[in-house]
């Protein structure tokens, strides 16, 4: 092994024994594991080609004729909506000489009848049959059937699109049944996207983001005046659930700053419409839900909020934050005005995040960087570790 690949080997062999510490001693993630190039390697392999990943919300492809386009571990995809209403994820990569079908096409999102490569016109139907090549007569190579695109498994839950590359991979229903108990019947399948905070391109590993989202600790410190004052961090509280996959954290509203009390629960402040049909212990809170690794999902009394994270290198992210709120709500007087300030809140919150987040990208590579010992609090950063363990050391 040369020296690159055993100080890779000696990184994990530490991430697997640190993993196994308990609770109390839990320390936080070793710093090279944000910024180093073979471990962003690995983690395409091991992580991003095997999962289930959220690419979409059903909003976006509403109609049939919509399609979207992702990539996952590189891999250029589309999904689309064909002309009986059924979805599909699709490569993007022409079966002719492997152009991208939607090689310069201006906008990620769009609709149409077909899908066509740019290069020689072959044509594809939403399903991923094909359906035009022109001037293949005469061809005895040329085998129509065998020229589809190839297709992926996709599933959707609760209006959210997942995809995974691995045609064996298990199905993802089961593993999101501890976050479908804890929502308590609230069914999101129609909610539409009511507005979105693309924050573009950020020089910060995808993991310092998602460590960021899945703990609550830094309340007290980067949110002191925003979150802080009405979700206290003492307050917070982390559900227990069978899944090592999935967290859950309680953001219960401090009754100093609730608006009244129903049976007890302290009402939580909105800005839209309340959903309707919540229980007053819905009414009292906002929920934090994680699955490893990529999917957030912050619901409360008034609307949700999507994380969409998209990694593009070892120390390079995308983030685009989705406001989702019922049909309903989009209907009631002053929905504008209350929408343009929940907004506002969402883009000062993120700053907050993003500047902290870059502050801990850019020390990563310090030869003083080490792992902390994490806060009882921030439990779901080992949670969060041992999955890394598993899936890079598998």
């Amino acid at each position: 092994m040369n020296g690159a690949g055993s100080a890779l080997a000696e990184l994990l062999e530490g991430l697997s024994r640190q993993a196994a510490l308990p609770g109390d001693r839990a320390r936080s993630l070793p710093p090279a594991f944000y910024w180093r190039p073979d471990v962003w390697t690995l983690e395409q392999e091991r992580i991003f080609r095997g999962e289930w990943l959220c690419v979409a919300h059903v909003d976006q492809l509403r109609k049939p004729g919509d399609w979207r386009a992702v990539e996952i571990a590189g891999e250029p995809l589309v999904v689309t909506r064909d002309r009986a209403g059924e979805l599909h994820a699709l490569s993007r990569i022409c079966r002719h000489r492997n152009m991208d079908l939607l090689h310069g096409a201006a906008e990620r999102s769009g609709h149409g009848s077909f899908l066509q490569c740019p290069y020689h016109l072959w044509a594809y139907e939403l399903d991923g049959r094909l359906r035009g090549a022109p001037m293949m007569e005469g061809s005895h190579a040329f085998d129509r059937a065998a020229c589809g695109l190839p297709r992926f498994p996709l599933e959707t839950w609760q209006g959210y699109v997942f995809v995974c590359l691995d045609a064996a991979a298990a199905p993802l229903a089961p593993r999101l049944a501890p976050i479908e108990q804890v929502l308590g019947g609230l069914d999101m399948r129609d909610w539409q996207i009511a507005g979105a905070v693309d924050w573009g391109d950020a020089p910060v590993n995808w993991k310092v983001a998602f460590e960021n989202y899945a703990e609550f600790y830094h309340h007290i410190g980067t949110h002191r005046e925003s979150l802080q004052p009405l979700w206290p961090a003492a307050r917070i509280a982390l559900e227990a659930t069978d899944s090592d996959a999935v967290f859950i954290g309680r953001m219960r509203v401090n009754p100093d700053v609730a608006t009244g009390t129903v049976d007890g629960y302290p009402v939580q402040p909105t800005v839209l419409p309340p959903i309707a049909g919540l229980t007053p212990e819905q009414r009292s809170q906002t929920v934090v839900y994680g699955l490893f690794p990529l999917f957030g999902i912050v619901v409360g009394p008034e609307s949700a909020l999507w994380f969409e994270w998209t990694p593009t290198g070892p120390e390079r992210h995308r983030t685009v934050i989705h406001v989702l709120v019922p049909p309903a709500s989009r209907a009631a007087p002053g929905f504008e005005q209350g929408l343009e300030v929940l907004m506002h809140g969402v883009r000062a919150v993120q700053a907050e995040d993003a500047a902290a987040n870059a502050a801990v990208q850019v020390t990563a590579r310090s030869p003083f960087a080490s792992s902390g010992p994490l806060a009882p609090i921030e439990s779901t950063l080992l949670q969060f570790q041992r999955y890394l363990a598993r899936r890079l050391t598998a």
